[in-house]
């Protein structure tokens, strides 16, 4: 029977410090996994808690890193994880991560914190081409996390309170702070909280669905990354994408999907790890 290896899979945000356990069967290729930690960064030192993220996990598990790790990947601002073995960009640990949450997936969509990205995918989560969308943050996690804020929502509240909304009315500003402007007049006016949210998600979702469409890119579809498990964020990309009759869309998504970069970097460090065990073996002879 084979024994398999450990590999951890970091990935540090802006907001977030994501951490991964996974489990990496060799011969069949399998990965299972193990265990998650995420921690939010708030005015700490990303690195101290990057450390304290990882010894979480593995003390829950009573693994030792030098031992029992076959690899630590780092992924996103990786100079903040000191003990790493390598590090994976960013993009090609996300589009690995959704192929672990969707195997059929075709296209994966990266809602992080900072922007969007829209990639197409081989069956081994590989890129094949990408389009994202520019630094204007009213298109992304940290936007929806500071309107969350000024609304007096927690975070997890958004999706569930979205779907709340009967009348929603999308905010017309193209920058952040135009539409935090807009957001502003919106409360003043009287707007209930659900459709204010409701209409901000659906501006997001405009932006993901353009962003397909420019890809060309093909179902289904597997959307990750914070935004990927906000509910009512899902729903209105569903929504405006079925408005669109050109692109019939299908889109997944999975509860872990904050964990998408972590996991595909993890991934990622248990195919590096055997590759160099390989070239090792070749040169021994």
């Amino acid at each position: 029977m084979e024994n398999p290896i450990y590999t951890l899979g970091v990935d540090v945000g802006g907001s977030y410090v994501k951490v991964a356990l996974m489990r990496y069967f060799h011969q069949s290729g399998n990965h299972e996994l193990v265990d998650k930690q995420t921690e939010k960064i708030r005015k700490r030192n990303p690195k101290d808690v990057v450390v304290d993220a990882v010894n979480m996990v593995l003390m829950r598990n009573g693994l030792n890193q030098e031992r029992d790790i076959a690899y630590l990947a780092s992924t996103g601002e990786g100079e903040m994880v000191e003990r790493k073995t390598g590090h994976f960009y960013s993009m090609t640990s996300h589009a690995r991560g959704g192929i672990f949450f969707n195997p059929e997936a075709k296209t994966v969509v990266d809602m992080g914190g900072l922007y969007v990205r829209a990639i197409k995918v081989d069956s081994r989560g590989k890129v094949i081409d990408y389009k994202m969308t520019g630094q204007c943050a009213s298109g992304s996690g940290q936007f929806i996390e500071n309107i969350s804020r000024y609304l007096g929502l927690a975070i997890e509240e958004v999706g569930p309170i979205s779907l709340q909304a009967d009348n929603p009315e999308v905010p017309s500003g193209i920058c952040a702070v135009l539409a935090e402007t807009d957001v502003i007049n919106l409360v003043s006016k009287g707007l209930s909280t659900p459709n204010i949210v409701k209409g901000i998600n659906l501006s997001i979702a405009n932006r993901v669905v353009k962003l397909l469409g420019s890809l060309r890119a093909e179902s289904p579809i597997a959307l990750v990354g914070g935004m990927g498990m906000n509910e009512g964020m899902i729903q209105a990309i569903e929504e405006i994408s079925a408005e669109n009759k050109r692109n019939t869309f299908k889109f997944t998504s999975h509860p872990n999907s904050i964990y998408s970069g972590a996991i595909g970097a993890a991934i990622w460090g248990g195919y590096r790890y055997h590759k160099l065990k390989e070239k090792q073996a070749v040169l021994a002879v």
